[in-house]
């Protein structure tokens, strides 16, 4: 990033984040709904039940719901791009930067959903729970992590 001015040295990284949270979040939701219709598991509710909880908000019918859920879900997971950008900003790219920012959004969601009440952690679920809900955390991060990286301009950055 040699010859920015220094707010574009944090804003570029900044716009990456969000890009790369978006990419991510639309891999993680396919993953989703792969898993759900082989599984017949229902899709979560946590993002909606995670707004009302924090916000007050409470939807006025099931259509409102299933709106806000998908809102939630996706502001969530874009938003997460961010600590991608943070960790680029302070040194750390590619599998590194990768294998962070997940442990980074696991853990948050295994502190957060019981702090508001909406669950236990995952492994408290059994060992196909705490797979699966890993499993669609790897491909968040991954599909983050490969955006963010051809975003920086350099799609191998230590993935060779």
């Amino acid at each position: 990033m040699r010859g920015l001015r220094p707010v574009d040295r944090v804003l570029l990284p900044l716009a990456r984040g969000v890009v790369a949270g978006a990419v991510g979040t639309a891999a993680m939701t396919l993953s989703q709904a792969i898993e759900q219709r082989a599984s017949g598991r229902p899709g979560s509710t946590t993002p909606v039940d995670g707004v009302a909880t924090v916000t007050g908000i409470t939807p006025a019918d099931q259509a409102a719901q299933n709106r806000l859920n998908v809102a939630a879900h996706w502001a969530y997971g874009t938003a997460w791009g961010l600590a991608r950008s943070a960790l680029d900003l302070a040194g750390a790219r590619g599998p590194a930067a990768t294998a962070l920012h997940l442990l980074g959004v696991v853990g948050t969601e295994q502190a957060l959903t019981p702090a508001l009440g909406l669950g236990r952690p995952t492994p408290a679920y059994g060992a196909t729970a705490t797979l699966t809900d890993l499993g669609h955390h790897v491909v968040y991060a991954a599909a983050a992590g490969t955006a963010y990286d051809a975003l920086a301009g350099d799609p191998a950055a230590g993935w060779r």
